[in-house]
Formats: structure tokens, C-alpha cells, sequence
């Protein structure tokens, strides 16, 4: 290994422990991930010609343009992916689209709660994002469960769940997202594979969460609507159904175009533009589509998107110099081709370390193959979206669900570590086994 590859993979190491370690340096791992992705692509540049034998040393500029081009390529039509389906959601939630939610969580009885809250929440994060999932079902607890100590162990199980339904739907979670963009897992693959061991990572939890819930609450509780603004009821309902329905046809519009997945979520987007649009007609409002649209596109996280932009960029100087293909050989050879094993140690890891970069590495590592483990729908492909999706759920930190979460209730690091880690742990335990079992009678 060259110092130039040292120097790169130093660097990205360093970026990677601080964005790690956010927590501590309050510095946003945007910042760091944007500053780690600009630092390895200028060493890189340093002396490209030892990472391009084939190429004359007067095209490797060139080359290297094109290269750069062909990953930001990629990574914009993850971030757009996501851009879209953040400003859909907003839309639907702006317009009480969720008032559904609150509607079906009403009951007296603690364990039933427990219950519809863990299914709703696992539905919901199949379709919507984990975050604003997480960010919905905390605000209805909140106004459902007085007790801290039992409100606590309702967020625990969202953070579960939200997880959970994210890993067996393509759009449910930024790596499902990654994978499926990439072309190594499909809508059909996905669903009929991941569904039951993602299912089965949740009841578990839930089972064992449930006997901490006993009673009943003192009263049933009126939840408030969310602020509607001037739409009817019918339009409200409108809204939703091109919200959610909208989301939910982005993969079959994929199949039957083959275009890329953003594609889709802009042709939802549209839509659902030109619709409020058409509705705002005939509100006595006196501000216009145009000021409400901008007020909803200013609510994205631009942050979470830089972050992501930095990561993929980075992670992509890291494959270009060889460094993640030797390390997915290391990984095979280490552990003989066992990618249960590999899988594993990887979900463990993105309860550590953000998924992100980790299902990215993993995607530089290993190339796709025509037939076998590696091949779109693979057990290698497959088992990573399970595994970097439910295995974020063992610590509060391990994914974006329990971070906001965490910092919605203030649950801390050690309570959720000493209560909940192992009982996520066996949830994700199970999910693999039932994988394992699918695969060995049903799926070979």
C-alpha cells in the first residue's frame, strides 16, 4: 500500500471517527463529511497516474473528471430520491394527511397501545422515512402516555419498529434506498424475502416490551387534529392518497419504465404540486401556492442531504484507489465466504457508526455477480438491507429514528443501552434465523 492510499484512507478514517463522535465535537457531521469528501478527492490528485496504469498520463485528468461526474451521477439520484420524498411527506403532514394516526392510537389499555403503536409505526416506516415516522408516533405518545417511565418504553419500541419496517421495503430506509437504486435488490426480492424476518425483528421486542406495560390509563385521551389549514376534509383526503399511494407506486413505475427511481418521486411531486395548486384555488387565502410550497421546500434537512453528498463522495475515492475491493476480499477470506457472519458483524457496526457509509462501502466492495450470493437479490444483498437497517436499533445512536428520538424524549445512552439493547439484539438475532430458514426451504 502506497503513503498516497495511507494518507487517503488516514483521512477518511479521521472524517469517519468525528462524524462518529458528533456528540462530543458539536460539529455537524455535514461539515466534516463535505470537508473529508474534498480532502481525499485533492489527494487523489496529488498522483492519479499510480491508481490509472492503462491510461496516458496526459488523459488521467480527463479520466478522472469523468469518474467524478459518474459518482456524483449516482449520488444525485440517491439525494434527489430523498429530496422528494422529504417535500411529499411534508406536504401530506401539512395538511393533517396523519391525522389517521392519532385517530387509531385512541385506547385505555396499555398493552393495546404498545401493540397498534408497533404496527403502526412498522407500516408507516415501510412507506414514509424512519425520522418522520419516529417524529409522528412521539408526538401521539406525548399526548397519549403522562408517565415518563412508560412513555420511555413506548419510544424505545418506535426506534425498533421504524427500523424494522424500513429494512423490507425499497423506499422505507436510506440504505433500502441505496441498494435498490443500485440495482442489487429489487421491489419483488425485497418484499417477499425481508418482510417476514423484518416482521419478526419487531414482534419479538414487542412481545418481551409488553409484560414492562400492565394497566390501564386513567382516561382516554382527545388527541388534537393537526392544523389543516383551509383544504376540506375531501381534499385533505385527496392529498394523502397522492402522497402516500404516490410513494407507494414509485417502484412499480420503475418496473414499467426502467427509468430511475427519482424519476418517479418527481412524478409524484409533481402531481401533488399541481393539485394543492389547484385546490388553493378556491381557498380565501391570500398568500399564494408558491409561498406555502417554499415554506414546506425550506423544512427540508439540507444538512442530512450534504451529509449524505459527502459520504457517497468520499466512499467513492476509497473505491477508485482499490482500497474497499482488497477489503472485501479480506472479509471473505477472513471468514470463509460466510456472508450470515459478515452481514452480522455489519449490523452490529451500523448500531456503532452511521449505515450510510457502511452499506456505501459495502456496495464499492463487492461487485455484483451474474448467479450466486452476490447477484442482484442475492443473500449477501438482501441480508445487508436487513442487517444495516435492524441492526441500527441495538443502540440509540445507531440510526436517525433513534437519534431524534433520543432527543425528543431524552432518553439516554446508558438506559436504552442497559433496558433495550439486548432485547433489539434478539429481535435481530431471530429476523436473521427466519431468514436463514426461508432461504433454506422456501427461497433456494
Amino acid at each position: 500500500m502506497s503513503i498516497l492510499t495511507i494518507l487517503i484512507v488516514a483521512v477518511f478514517c479521521v472524517g469517519y471517527l468525528c462524524i462518529a463522535l458528533e456528540s462530543l465535537t458539536k460539529i455537524n457531521k455535514a461539515a466534516i463529511a463535505l470537508l473529508m469528501c474534498v480532502l481525499c478527492w485533492t489527494l487523489l490528485m496529488t498522483g492519479p497516474a499510480m491508481y490509472y496504469p492503462s491510461i496516458a498520463e496526459g488523459d488521467v485528468i480527463h479520466h478522472i473528471a469523468e469518474v467524478i461526474e459518474h459518482h456524483l451521477g449516482d449520488a444525485a439520484g440517491t439525494l434527489f430520491f430523498l429530496m422528494g420524498a422529504m417535500t411529499i411527506v411534508e406536504i401530506v403532514d401539512s395538511n393533517g394527511g396523519f391525522n389517521f394516526v392519532r385517530d387509531t392510537m385512541k385506547t385505555r389499555s396499555k398493552r393495546k397501545l404498545m401493540w397498534r403503536m408497533a404496527f403502526m409505526t412498522f407500516f408507516l416506516s415501510a412507506i414514509l422515512d424512519n425520522l418522520t415516522t419516529s417524529i409522528v408516533m412521539i408526538m401521539v405518545l406525548r399526548k397519549l402516555v403522562q408517565s415518563r417511565g412508560d412513555r420511555l418504553i413506548y419510544a424505545a419500541l418506535v426506534v425498533i419498529s421504524a427500523n424494522s419496517g424500513g429494512a423490507f421495503s425499497p423506499i422505507g430506509d436510506v440504505t433500502t434506498i441505496m441498494l435498490w437504486i443500485k440495482g442489487v435488490i429489487t421491489t419483488q426480492g425485497v418484499l417477499t424475502e425481508i418482510f417476514i424476518p423484518s416482521l419478526v425483528s419487531m414482534l419479538i421486542p414487542a412481545f418481551i416490551l409488553q409484560y414492562q406495560l400492565k394497566g390501564k390509563f386513567d382516561k382516554e385521551q382527545n388527541l388534537p387534529k393537526a392544523d389543516v389549514s383551509h383544504f376540506t376534509k375531501t381534499q385533505r383526503d385527496v392529498i394523502f392518497w397522492l402522497g402516500v399511494g404516490g410513494l407507494c407506486f414509485v417502484p412499480i413505475f420503475k418496473t414499467l419504465t426502467h427509468l430511475p427511481p427519482f424519476m418517479g418521486i418527481l412524478l409524484v411531486l409533481g402531481v401533488l404540486w399541481t393539485v394543492t395548486e389547484i385546490f388553493h384555488y378556491n381557498t380565501s387565502e391570500d398568500d399564494t401556492m408558491a409561498k406555502r410550497v417554499s415554506d414546506l421546500l425550506s423544512r427540508i434537512d439540507l444538512s442530512t442531504i450534504m451529509f449524505f453528498l459527502g459520504i457517497l463522495m468520499a466512499v467513492a475515492v476509497l473505491q477508485e484507489i482499490g482500497v474497499l475491493t482488497a477489503l472485501g476480499q479480506g472479509l471473505n477470506e477472513a471468514f470463509a465466504g460466510n456472508y450470515f457472519l459478515i452481514n452480522g458483524i455489519i449490523g452490529v457496526l451500523s448500531s456503532i457508526v452511521d449505515n450510510v457509509p457502511l452499506v456505501a462501502g459495502c456496495m464499492g466492495m463487492y461487485p455484483v455477480a451474474a448467479e450466486g450470493a452476490m447477484a442482484v437479490d442475492g443473500i449477501f444483498w438482501q441480508l445487508l438491507a436487513y442487517c444495516a437497517g435492524v441492526g441500527g436499533s441495538m443502540l440509540i445512536i445507531g440510526s436517525a429514528a433513534g437519534v431524534v428520538v433520543m432527543g425528543l424524549e431524552k432518553i439516554t445512552f446508558g438506559w436504552y443501552m442497559k433496558k433495550i439493547t439486548w432485547i433489539a439484539f434478539v429481535g435481530y438475532l431471530a429476523g436473521m434465523l427466519v431468514y436463514w430458514v426461508e432461504r433454506l426451504l422456501l427461497f433456494t
